[in-house]
């Protein structure tokens, strides 16, 4: 398997199956996964960045101890929509993953604008949580919300309506 489209994904993997969530920063990989029936999704850790191989090393162990089936990398889009430095190296590293890590997986893109600003929101105003505490787990947190936009899209029938008509 290799990087496919979003439309795509529910097609390449199985009808229950976890899902990871990366939100990909230059120091810092914020890592979640989902539920087996993609309705929830956690933080699991955040990897501080070293080597490509050794990050990798530790996506594929996640993977494995988890069962997960996909990955979805959160893509830095700017708000006029356009794609910039940062979404180029979200998608190498995602060509890394299966050309020099030999990740099968399918991998897909979300829209991660703002997920870590509004993770931000949420632990300095609702959490009330210090600077040192926010660093800890903003990363991981920003790639829940990233996977969760991406899994309420995934639940929504092809046509874009909820499956109650809205």
């Amino acid at each position: 398997m290799s990087v496919i489209a979003f439309e795509e994904l529910l097609q390449n993997i199985p009808a229950r199956a976890r899902v990871l969530g990366l939100d990909l920063g230059e120091k810092t990989i914020g890592v979640a996964v989902s539920d087996r029936d993609r309705r929830v999704a956690s933080p699991v850790e955040t990897i501080k960045r070293t080597k490509f191989t050794k990050d990798a090393e530790r996506l594929s162990a996640i993977c494995a101890e988890r069962e997960v089936k996909a990955l979805i990398l959160g893509l830095p889009v700017n708000m006029q929509g356009e794609e910039g430095r940062r979404c180029q190296a979200t998608r190498q590293f995602a060509r890394n993953l299966v050309d020099k890590a030999g990740v099968t997986l399918p991998i897909a893109f979300w829209d991660e604008r703002l997920s870590t600003q509004a993770v931000e929101r949420v632990l300095i105003g609702d959490a009330d949580m210090n600077h040192r505490d926010r660093a800890k787990v903003v990363d991981q947190m920003a790639a829940a919300y990233i996977l969760q936009g991406a899994l309420d899209r995934l639940q929504q029938p092809v046509g874009g309506l909820p499956p109650d008509g809205g």
